[in-house]
């Protein structure tokens, strides 16, 4: 098998991270100093962040096709097709008023805004581990739940954190994640075996952030609008959680955040338009109702203007769609120059123990899906290369490291500004009547938080370091140096 030729630097390996260097600096000023929530504070870094390393690159052809490899792969059009379907269903549901009427019935049988949080939370939880999905989760819950919440009185920036929570917490349960599959497989263990063995840090991260969201809930609310108090609402808005239902079930069913998208957004223009809620097409005309299509403009004009629920729903997905692509250009560059590869030699060199390998394991995902903004490529990284070795060297189950890559790997890449999750929240909270900046979400997150927390005492404390070793077979459990003697 042919090997690929490095893609070399003026300065060595370490200057193949320089983008993610010069775009986290410029987001730190964007959006810690300038408070940014513009396209521009994201697209502008992470362009100029691609740019700036070309001129020191000593094959700019290289160069330029590693760019255009990333952001031309699998993994980088998957994500982004997957926003534009979710984006577009998401829009349909808000459009509708399906958030007015569940913040109306909530109100009416006394659900506070605190409540409505730890629902909210719960409810993104328990979407994201039926599907697997949590971008599905954000996009679903930001949707309808996020103005809802906001109609009853919750802090907004809560209540986003509460979804991106849920997203996190489903994504490192649900037995159809990609990163519980690409954890499990990496390590040569059983999808089943590895869900049952994480339930505990899971199951534990998740009532902490319930009561972080209870106590802050308590200090940090506001008021309940005129609207809801009035529960001056359109009934027939309820009638949509006949196409969130449906799209539930069928997301659970087969996992393909498409599919189930595709069925719901017909399902809920066909719902919404026989509820009265939309018209179909609107031409010219000066009707407040949503309209699936909407043509406005001079009928003699070259040019005029085409929008509607449809229209929205895609553009509403750019920021995050652009910045998905920018990202995965930097992140085959390090790739390339095999600045991941040298990274996680250096922190292979730590482990001098169990305590310490795990500790390292967690070091090398944390890092590297926060460096990326995403996990799953981060566990494959990681793996089979890294973790598996030091697993067998220091007598750590593989349960346990497909278990400490999964949990890490859903920490802080869930709630830093620059990662996908974030700014895909951001971007249905601004077009919102309750716009937020990242500085405001990333405390909120409080799942990455307590699961960070949960992760390192149980390497303190040595918690799940054998689990299920007597389950492998004999042959295997031979390749793990001593653990019968731990």
């Amino acid at each position: 098998m042919e090997t690929k030729k490095k893609l070399e630097f003026y300065g060595g390996t370490w200057v193949s991270f320089l983008p993610f260097i010069i775009f986290i600096a410029m987001i730190i000023v964007t959006t810690f100093m300038w408070r940014s929530i513009s396209d521009g504070a994201l697209w502008v870094p992470a362009f100029t962040a691609i740019i700036i390393p070309f001129f020191l690159a000593k094959d700019k052809r290289h160069y330029a096709n590693a760019v255009i490899d990333g952001m031309a792969s699998r993994e980088a059009i998957i994500p982004v097709v997957c926003w534009i379907f979710a984006g577009v269903f998401s829009r349909i549901l808000r459009d509708s008023g399906l958030a007015s009427g569940i913040a109306g019935v909530a109100a009416s049988v006394g659900v506070g805004p605190t409540a409505f949080a730890v629902i909210t939370f719960i409810g993104s939880a328990v979407f994201a581990t039926a599907s697997g999905t949590g971008f599905g989760t954000i996009a679903a819950g930001m949707g309808v739940l996020y103005p809802a919440g906001v109609a009853l009185g919750a802090d907004p920036a809560l209540l986003a954190g509460a979804v991106i929570s849920g997203g996190a917490f489903g994504d490192n349960l649900a037995p159809v994640s990609d990163t519980t599959i690409c954890s499990a497989t990496s390590q040569g263990v059983d999808v089943p075996g590895v869900v049952r063995s994480r339930v505990k840090y899971a199951a534990a991260a998740g009532i902490m952030t319930i009561i972080c969201i209870i106590v802050y809930g308590t200090m940090h609310h506001g008021e309940v609008s005129q609207e809801v108090l009035n529960y001056e609402f359109d009934p027939m808005t309820l009638m949509m959680l006949i196409p969130v239902v449906i799209t539930v079930v069928i997301a659970i069913k087969t996992g393909d955040i498409i599919i189930a998208t595709t069925f719901g957004t017909v399902l809920g223009i066909i719902t919404a338009c026989l509820c009265g809620l939309f018209d179909f097409v609107h031409i010219d005309s000066d009707s407040t109702t949503p309209a699936v299509l909407a043509v406005h403009g001079d009928a003699d004009a070259l040019e005029r203007v085409v929008d509607g629920v449809l229209y929205t729903g895609i553009s509403g997905m750019l920021q995050v769609c652009i910045l998905a692509l920018l990202l995965f250009g930097s992140i085959s560059v390090m790739r390339e120059g095999q600045g991941d590869i040298l990274l996680l030699e250096k922190l292979g060199k730590i482990a001098r123990g169990p305590k310490s390998a795990e500790g390292t394991i967690s070091v090398m995902i944390i890092v590297l899906s926060a460096i990326m903004g995403l996990n799953a490529p981060a566990i494959l990284t990681v793996g089979a290369s890294f973790a598996k070795p030091l697993s067998k060297k220091y007598g750590i189950s593989p349960y346990r490291a497909a278990n400490l890559m999964d949990a890490q790997s859903n920490t802080l890449v869930y709630c830093l500004p620059w990662t996908p999750a974030v700014v895909y929240a951001l971007g249905f909270a601004a077009d919102s009547n309750a716009p937020l900046a990242a500085l405001d979400i990333l405390p909120c997150v409080f799942y990455s938080f307590c699961m960070l927390i949960v992760m390192t005492v149980s390497i303190f404390t040595g918690t799940g370091r054998y689990d299920l070793m007597d389950k492998l077979p004999p042959e295997v459990r031979k390749e793990y140096a001593g653990w019968e003697d731990k």
